[in-house]
């Protein structure tokens, strides 16, 4: 079973409707009690890191969270601000992140864009492997997935990041650091490369 957890940002309902269309089994949690059970999470979020931070911190969950990832080595996918969440801190703000994959996020750098680019970079965009993963099974990744953000997470090591996109210059789009992944783009509003993703994520082992 999967939890998504609510701590007030991200696209709950999107991914909760997509996960009951497919017959995977799903709760929404909100406190540490609703996360027993689960064999895995998926952390969404929009907005800012800070205000991101806070709220989980302020959930409850934190705790919970920490010890079902790190000891009980449960898998969790984070999206956009979820997966940023998961560095040690970012540009944007001051709070600490969960550090749980070893990188910090930092704001696209437009002096070294090697073309004309606005921020946010919003929309469809398409995304290249680095590496294997079962996150990607039967994705056809040149169909692309929607973005929308002005930051980018930035690994201290290259074997984290899973899937790169061009948007001025490369950037993660996808990482991992053992049973912990993350991608910047929102699947829940990306059609079926997104859905396939999210139905990957709940049959990974």
């Amino acid at each position: 079973m999967i939890a998504i957890i609510n701590y007030g940002s991200g696209n709950i309902q999107a991914i909760a409707n997509i996960y009951k269309r497919a017959g995977v089994a799903h709760a929404i949690a909100e406190t540490p009690d609703q996360l027993k059970g689960a064999d895995r999470y998926l952390l969404p979020g929009v907005g800012a890191f800070d205000r991101c931070m806070q709220e989980l911190n302020k959930s409850g969950m934190r705790e919970a969270l920490d010890r079902s990832v790190l000891t009980d080595r449960k898998p969790i996918l984070g999206i956009c601000v979820g997966m940023q969440i998961l560095a040690r801190s970012s540009e944007e703000g001051r709070e600490k992140g969960l550090g749980w994959i070893n990188g910090d996020v930092k704001r696209f750098d437009p002096s070294t864009f090697h073309q004309a680019t606005r921020l946010p970079h919003m929309g469809w965009n398409t995304t290249s492997p680095v590496q294997q993963s079962p996150l990607f099974d039967g994705v056809d990744l040149t169909t692309g997935y929607y973005f929308l953000h002005s930051y980018i997470f930035a690994c201290d090591k290259r074997e984290n990041v899973l899937a790169e996109t061009e948007y001025g210059g490369r950037f993660a789009a996808a990482v991992h650091r053992d049973n912990v992944f993350g991608v910047q783009f929102h699947p829940e509003k990306s059609h079926q490369a997104g859905i396939q993703l999210l139905k990957n994520f709940a049959g990974m082992q």
